[in-house]
């Protein structure tokens, strides 16, 4: 956790994510990098100079139907002094049930980060922070540049005027594999994904492509993160 907390730090201060008095709401999945998130912004919270208060919001599609179980979830925020919010939804039943999508990733993102938005208004937040790591921002990276010809990725600080709310990344320094050793030594609790798309995705083939690159072309993803923060390309 050593690790990620240098980073994250690292990122807070190069891109300005935490002023004093932020009311920061941590988007928790349940997934690892979720999970490794809340951790180490509550880890950051007990030392970084700029004084902010957190929150976490968990919100289940209710899978086939079902509401999640994020108990573990619960108890984690429970003994980091942290308030929890589990916001049940019926993403499943419109996404799979009603409307059948085909390729279902795209309108659940944007159904889910509504939700998310709404939500952390709704708690007086005026931040939200998402688990997105490098291997994230490389894979989307390449997507954006193979698939639809263009030069971008999500940004470290972005700001969303129609609902006054600022998004950020503290683990975007951070490898996928240094989540998740600091998930496996802190023993942090993982909800498993039941959605239907889960590892049958876009993304999946790209961080496979990635993977197969890096064998002739080593810290390839690093790389790309040079050439973003190089090129100033979305904020970066």
């Amino acid at each position: 956790m050593q690790k990620l907390l240098s980073l994250a730090r690292a990122a807070a201060e190069k891109y300005d994510m935490i002023e004093n008095g932020d009311k920061i709401a941590v988007c928790v999945s349940g997934g690892k990098d979720s999970v490794a998130l809340l951790k180490c912004m509550v880890e950051l919270n007990r030392f970084y100079p700029k004084k902010f208060e957190l929150c976490a919001i968990t919100i289940d599609p209710c899978f086939f139907g079902k509401e999640g179980d994020y108990s573990a979830i619960e108890t984690l925020c429970v003994n980091s002094g942290v308030p929890y919010t589990v916001k049940r939804t019926d993403l499943y039943n419109i996404i799979f049930e009603t409307r059948k999508e085909k390729n279902p990733c795209s309108l659940c993102s944007r159904m889910r980060r509504g939700l998310i938005h709404d939500t952390a208004k709704e708690l007086g937040c005026n931040k939200i922070a998402l688990g997105h790591h490098m291997d994230d921002a490389a894979e989307t990276f390449i997507m954006n540049l193979f698939s639809g010809g263009r030069a971008e990725c999500f940004s470290p600080v972005s700001y969303l005027s129609r609902k006054d709310l600022y998004m950020i990344r503290p683990l975007i320094f951070a490898y996928e594999s240094d989540i998740e050793k600091a998930v496996r030594k802190e023993n942090l609790p993982i909800i498993k994904s039941e959605c239907p798309a889960d590892e049958k995705t876009h993304r999946e083939e790209t961080k496979a492509l990635l993977k197969e690159l890096e064998k002739k072309y080593p810290a390839i993803r690093q790389k790309i993160i040079g050439a973003m923060q190089t090129g100033n390309i979305s904020g970066w």
